[in-house]
């Protein structure tokens, strides 16, 4: 299956919340989203969400939820729950750890890019060191005590700049640090449930892989 290369307000009206996929656009008047909150296509018709929805529906649509704001792939997302069953402790919460740790999102997180998307092609294009050794992987897993650098040469790049200035909320997470001065961060924990900012039940995710 294809990376999607379609619209991303799309996907965001498509699950009836902000999936903060455009970055600083999401928070802004031209937010698609807070425009025309209905389903997009022709069956949206302008109208608010109304439908009742199924259970199967329901449990469906908050895995794709998850999914879509990581921005994974299908057989990459079954892999990482089946990679979250095997771990011990609550699976819905190791899948959260697992999505949460992938490098694109650490770099997110720590505010070098203004998106996922962003930070994958930072990370494709060999912009991004972690340990000392450049990786342009975006699911590279990234563990506790790593550290995660902006390559010199890159540090004044706009995209950067302005995605570091705009990051306001750095101190509110605990498993990880930035010293916005060095263009770095490192990694202190591995992120708990209630440290990962994601209005999602994961138990619906669980209990639709398990039927």
């Amino acid at each position: 299956m294809a990376r999607y290369t379609g619209s991303s307000c799309k996907l965001c009206r498509r699950e009836n919340t902000k999936l903060f996929l455009k970055g600083a656009r999401c928070n802004s008047d031209k937010c698609a989203f807070e425009r025309r909150p209905y389903i997009p296509g022709e069956h949206g018709s302008g109208k608010k969400f109304r439908k009742r929805i199924s259970d199967y529906g329901l449990h469906l649509r908050e895995k794709q939820k998850a999914r879509r704001t990581y921005g994974v792939l299908e057989s990459q997302f079954r892999k990482y729950f089946k990679m979250a069953a095997k771990k011990t402790g609550i699976t819905g919460e190791n899948l959260l750890q697992i999505l949460e740790t992938r490098l694109d999102n650490v770099v997110y997180r720590m505010g070098f890019a203004p998106s996922r998307n962003s930070a994958r092609q930072l990370i494709r294009h060999g912009h991004i060191i972690v340990n000392e050794r450049k990786v342009n992987i975006p699911s590279f897993a990234v563990n506790v005590d790593d550290e995660i650098i902006i390559k010199e040469g890159s540090r004044q790049m706009n995209l950067v700049q302005e995605a570091m200035e705009a990051a306001t909320e750095l101190e509110s997470y605990e498993w990880f640090k930035v010293d916005k001065d060095q263009f770095s961060g490192k990694i202190l924990s591995l992120p708990k449930r209630d440290q990962i900012p994601l209005v999602i039940d994961e138990r619906l995710i669980v209990e639709y892989y398990s039927k």
